[in-house]
C-alpha cells in the first residue's frame, strides 16, 4: 500500500472521513488515467493546447496523491503552453505516464475499486 502514491495529504484533507478518501481514490481512477491518455495523444500529435489543458488539469491530483512526478508534468505542461515544438519531452511524459499507471493499479488494489 502506498508505494506509488501517498495518502498523507488526502487523509489530512479528509480529516478522518474514510468515505471521502474512498471518493477521492475513485475520482483519481476515473479522471487521471483518461487525462493521461489524452496527454499522451496530444504530445504525439504536437497538439500544444490540448497538452497544456490535460497536464494543467492533472496537476492538482498528481500533487495531492504525491506521485512524485509533478516537476515532470510541469515540464510537459510548459511544452504545450509555450509551444516548444523543438524540445523533446518524451522522457518526462513517459515518467508521468508510468507513475499514473503504477499509482492507478495500486489504488485499484488498495481500495478494491
Amino acid at each position: 500500500m502506498e508505494q506509488h502514491y501517498k495518502l498523507y495529504r488526502v487523509r489530512e484533507m479528509a480529516d478522518g472521513d474514510e468515505d471521502f478518501i474512498m471518493a477521492l481514490a475513485g475520482a483519481f481512477l476515473e479522471e487521471v488515467p483518461e487525462d493521461a491518455a489524452r496527454l499522451k495523444l496530444a504530445v504525439a500529435e504536437k497538439d500544444f493546447y490540448t497538452t497544456y489543458q490535460a497536464a494543467h488539469k492533472m496537476k492538482p491530483t498528481i500533487d495531492l496523491f504525491e506521485l512524485g512526478v509533478l516537476d515532470k508534468l510541469i515540464i510537459v505542461q510548459d511544452w504545450g503552453k509555450f509551444e516548444q515544438g523543438d524540445k523533446d519531452v518524451s522522457a518526462e511524459l513517459d515518467t508521468v505516464l508510468n507513475a499514473v499507471a503504477n499509482a492507478s493499479e495500486e489504488i485499484r488494489e488498495d481500495f478494491n475499486l
